[in-house]
């Protein structure tokens, strides 16, 4: 539980420190718009490079961990929603994990 709360802080801060920074350095309005998109997306990738290396080792073989993986890009990068994802990439992971554990 307190590794849990650790996580959450450390991303709340991950998230909150590249969205503040620009409201004390740039007084104006942000006008560039590379500027815009760096404040925009650094919140994300951020996010992403935390929680990617989780993904891989929170099953118990990397094959699953890779599969359910894979199930997810394929079936966002195909516009499906939060829940059908989740569920899919679940019964992904649960069938090759059930498979190798008779192997």
């Amino acid at each position: 539980m307190l590794k849990l709360m650790i996580a959450i802080l450390c991303m709340a801060a991950v998230s909150y420190i590249p969205r503040m920074l620009p409201l004390v350095i740039f007084r104006g309005k942000i006008k560039n718009n590379f500027v815009k998109s760096v404040v925009n997306y650094m919140p994300y990738g951020i996010l992403s490079a935390m929680i990617f290396p989780e993904v891989l080792y929170s099953t118990g073989h990397m094959i699953s961990a890779v599969v359910g993986f894979g199930v997810a890009i394929i079936l966002s990068w195909r516009k499906l929603g939060l829940l059908p994802v989740a569920v899919c990439s679940t019964a992904g992971v649960f069938l090759v994990e059930l498979i190798l554990k008779f192997c």
